[in-house]
């Protein structure tokens, strides 16, 4: 199994390109499903769960073609409705494809998902919304079996009791092809999801914001196909940013949106940090001393959750001390016990977490316990003297694109073993 190597104590300098947001992507390839005809989708990044999402939409019947960072999809004219479990348990998007396929096909039987272990996460808010839809559903031997009378879901008015972002895509796209309106109230307000909503517009549904948490979908009777390009991943950015800040570099993000990421760099700004916004993305420049500042993770445009854990990476070193609370999942204070493991001083209670900053992280033997964890690894690695060795690395390859290659051009010592 891939480990990662990294020396500490190298100041970082220089560019890196921001990928394609791989949350935007996965609800984008679904949207395949929705209609007959040859859609392209560009800046699409290479990464573990855009290869499981292939994977799972090959199952069914569509045909996908990489190109560098193209896919080419073409739906076939034989589309299986049954998503099994040995594709879908490997990633929680993977649940997106309930909707669309009853709405274009009236049934469909999809595993339950699985992903990373930050907490539960259940599909009660996408069962109960279909429902309302008009779709029979039950949890039968692991599986979602949905069915929906006359072949057709009817339009209704959704009031979501918290928001979730993996429910309001799924809701959106079901309700494309929908007989009548749609209203999803207490909708999740990700830039991701308005990416998603552009490429369904540009297949021909009807779908706006009526508000900022209220979503509108007029259905239509077939949809085609489209083109389109995938927004820059807005958590990477937010990733490397700190990877600045942590070594006291310098970094320009290319294709780095400043809009997407306001309360991030803000954040940022109050640790220390100098950002500046240029015509081809952010620079940062990070501080000799980062400055201890509390903080919650909120959902879009609070804080992200999935930029929690390397917040907390940066304030291991900050000056003074600092309480992180995470509000989004319950268990997703997981990377402590790996970062205590490089000297740091933290305590978690409940969904808080108390940080002491230190002078300095020794290097240490740690192990990735999910997604975004692995990369407050990374970071906390970069600060590190000595030597770190990563474990369990697939979780990173799951959500970063070419990371090594990326940092070690500018001038990280860190290579996969």
């Amino acid at each position: 199994m891939d480990k990662i190597s990294i020396l500490g104590g190298k100041t970082l300098e220089g560019t890196i390109t921001i990928s394609g947001s791989k949350n935007a992507a996965l609800p984008i390839l679904v949207s395949s499903l929705l209609t007959r005809e040859i859609s392209n989708l560009d800046n699409v990044p290479n990464l573990l769960d855009i290869t499981t999402m292939k994977e799972l939409l090959i199952s069914l019947g569509i045909k996908i073609v990489a190109k560098e960072k193209s896919l080419f999809i073409e739906p076939s004219n034989n589309i299986s409705t049954h998503a099994d479990y040995e594709l879908v348990r490997k990633m929680r998007a993977s649940v997106l494809v309930l909707g669309p396929l009853l709405a274009r096909f009236g049934e469909a039987e999809v595993s339950l998902p699985g992903g990373c272990a930050i907490g539960s996460r259940p599909v009660d808010i996408h069962i109960n919304a279909l429902k309302k839809m008009g779709a029979k559903l039950e949890i039968k031997d692991g599986y979602i079996k949905a069915s929906v009378p006359n072949k057709k879901l009817v339009g209704a008015d959704i009031t979501f009791p918290k928001v979730s972002v993996g429910a309001t895509e799924n809701i959106i796209m079901a309700a494309c092809l929908a007989k009548g309106k749609t209203i999803i109230r207490n909708a999740a307000l990700e830039p991701e999801i308005d990416d998603l909503i552009t490429v369904l517009n540009k297949m021909g549904a009807n779908v706006y914001r009526s508000d900022s948490n209220k979503i509108e979908v007029e259905g239509v009777i077939s949809l085609k196909g489209f083109s389109h390009s995938v927004m820059p991943d807005r958590i990477e950015a937010g990733t490397y940013a700190m990877a600045a800040v942590i070594t006291a570099g310098r970094i320009e993000l290319l294709k780095a949106e400043e809009k997407y990421l306001k309360n991030v760099i803000k954040y940022l700004n109050r640790v220390g940090a100098k950002i500046e916004s240029t015509n081809n993305g952010i620079n940062i420049e990070g501080p000799k001393v980062i400055k201890n500042i509390d903080m919650k993770t909120e959902v879009y445009p609070g804080f992200p959750t999935d930029l929690q854990a390397q917040a907390m990476a940066l304030m291991s070193v900050a000056e003074g001390s600092s309480v992180i609370e995470e509000s989004i999942f319950e268990n997703r204070f997981m990377h402590i016990a790996e970062l205590v493991r490089f000297g740091a001083n933290i305590k978690n209670e409940g969904v808080k977490a108390h940080i002491v900053g230190c002078k300095a992280l020794n290097g240490a033997q740690v192990m990735a316990t999910d997604l975004r964890a692995s990369s407050s690894l990374i970071l906390a690695g970069l600060r590190a003297e000595g030597e770190t060795i990563i474990n369990r690395v697939y979780h990173l390859d799951r959500g970063y694109e070419n990371l090594e290659k990326k940092l070690s051009m500018c001038g990280a010592n860190i290579r996969r073993i």
